[in-house]
């Protein structure tokens, strides 16, 4: 764990931005298409934390990104190329373009300066989208990692903004993947070689804005 003055240098609000991976209804919302993820989601407490970040990051003035999985209702330019993606075909749920599924599932709320990005291919909300180029022009040096799932999204992402040079913080009780402990057991093994791993009240505690006291 990092010094709170380690984390605070780190967590400089005009060059952090805080992304949100995949905290989209119809993955972490009450008729998820996953439940099992759905609910450890919300169970664990970390939709909570996300939420509570992401009021943070408006708050003291942190740019926040949401990154939202979505399809084509003809799946056109969606990936095949793996067990997972054909297995997401056969759901219940899509997570098609234009519905509830893809709206971001409460208690998760977006503010107008926020930015989303949609993706219809692949496993991270880097590779192969806008978010590195808006990443670079919002003079991103820190990106906080939040979301779902601990199994495959959120180290893709994390991988893909370390390759990019970015420095990643991963608040560890705001990401969330099944079984329950594997989350714990991947950010030990995986995530903590590459990235800062800190809680929710650690981040919170550097979002928060100092007193202005007149003079």
């Amino acid at each position: 764990m990092p010094s709170p003055e380690e984390l605070s240098e780190l967590l400089d609000p005009a060059s952090t931005v805080l992304i949100t991976v995949e905290c989209q209804r119809g993955v972490v919302g009450p008729g998820a298409a996953l439940p099992r993820l759905a609910a450890e989601a919300r169970e664990s407490g970390a939709l909570g934390n996300v939420a509570r970040l992401v009021a943070a990051a408006h708050a003291a003035g942190v740019q926040v990104l949401h990154a939202v999985a979505e399809r084509r209702p003809d799946g056109r330019g969606a990936n095949r190329n793996a067990r997972l993606f054909r297995a997401a075909e056969r759901l219940p749920v899509q997570q098609l373009t234009g519905t509830d599924a893809t709206r971001l599932a409460p208690p998760v709320e977006a503010a107008e300066q926020d930015l989303v990005v949609r993706r219809l291919h692949g496993l991270s909300p880097i590779q192969g989208t806008d978010v590195d180029a808006l990443l670079r022009n919002l003079g991103c040096r820190t990106l906080v990692i939040t979301g779902v799932s601990a199994n495959v999204a959120i180290p893709n992402t994390v991988f893909d903004a370390v390759n990019r040079g970015y420095t990643a913080v991963v608040p560890s009780d705001a990401i969330a993947g099944v079984p329950a402990d594997y989350t714990p057991a991947m950010i030990r093994h995986t995530l903590a070689l590459v990235a800062t791993v800190a809680t929710t009240d650690e981040v919170l505690a550097c979002f928060r804005q100092p007193d202005v006291r007149p003079g």
